[in-house]
């Protein structure tokens, strides 16, 4: 090695330089050349022709994106928060680490290991409204049924539905280790000061696990924000393209209408809507750990 590379200071950047350069291959370099392809007029066959903005005003002018985006808001916001109820809950009320809270744990995280589109067809054919064996036992008990394939709102809460199922176990997992690195001796203090169980996790648990929960957070919103084989399995958006994420509306743009310049201006929507969210959380996070902590 040269007396540069041998440099103490140099060489953690040759260490890390081929995560950098597969991250440059596969991340960098596509997302540069979408971004440039939205600011183009192309289709299937067609060479690629300039046209600025036009692309990303006509996707401003389009009821159908905004549409999906307020589709993509409701579910995201709620598969968010309610992934992150439930694992709260179960956090709290899971027993001290031993032979029946390994099997627990197991059992909270079997979903995490079906495949999304196997999970996705089990669940539709179980709620199929005329074969589904949920739908028997729902109208059995004189509960309404979801009729996902008729109604726009149905299918929204069965996407919400189908999505906490699949993804909950990420969360749960975030936070349950955080629970599991507390001190003891702070429940020990709280149990000597008359605090019940519900104090002492109001108190002492849900802040000190407050940064596992903003990380959870932010992943989450992150990877819901990109939903998409919930929605495009069970309904394709429909009926009539009300029941469209951001998601699918960039696949139908690209594989379905060909417009790839729209396609490229949705997906660097997508980018920029998810880092205002990444950013609100993480400088919320900030606050909380660094600025608050002086």
């Amino acid at each position: 090695m040269t007396p540069t590379l041998r440099r103490p200071g140099f060489l953690p950047y040759l260490m890390t330089a081929p995560a950098h350069l597969l991250l440059a291959l596969f991340i960098l370099l596509p997302a540069a050349y979408v971004f440039a392809l939205s600011f183009m007029q192309s289709s299937f066959g067609q060479d690629a022709s300039f046209v600025g903005v036009e692309n990303y005003a006509k996707l401003l002018r389009d009821r159908y994106f905004w549409m999906s985006v307020w589709n993509t808001f409701i579910v995201v916001n709620s598969v968010v928060y309610i992934e992150l109820v439930l694992a709260l809950l179960l956090t709290a009320v899971l027993p001290p680490p031993g032979l029946l809270c390994r099997v627990i744990v197991s059992i909270i995280l079997l979903p995490y290991a079906v495949s999304e589109v196997v999970g996705v067809l089990l669940v539709k054919y179980m709620f199929d409204p005329e074969a589904g064996v949920v739908s028997y036992w729902l109208q059995a008990f004189g509960i309404p049924e979801l009729e996902w394939t008729t109604q726009p709102s149905h299918a929204l809460v069965l996407v919400v539905v189908l999505s906490v199922w699949l993804h909950m176990p990420f969360t749960f997992l975030i936070v349950y280790t955080a629970r599991l690195g507390l001190p003891h001796e702070l429940y020990e203090a709280a149990r000597t000061d008359g605090a019940n169980a519900w104090q002492r996790f109001r108190q002492v648990t849900l802040p000190l696990l407050m940064p596992a929960i903003l990380v959870a957070v932010v992943f989450r919103y992150i990877f819901a924000f990109r939903i998409f084989p919930e929605v495009w399995l069970l309904t394709q958006g429909g009926p009539a393209r009300q029941t469209e994420v951001l998601a699918v509306y960039l696949y139908k743009s690209a594989f379905r209408y060909y417009d790839y310049g729209m396609a490229s201006a949705t997906a660097w929507a997508m980018v920029v809507l998810s880092f205002l969210i990444a950013a609100a959380y993480l400088r919320s996070m900030y606050r909380r750990m660094f600025v608050h902590a002086r």
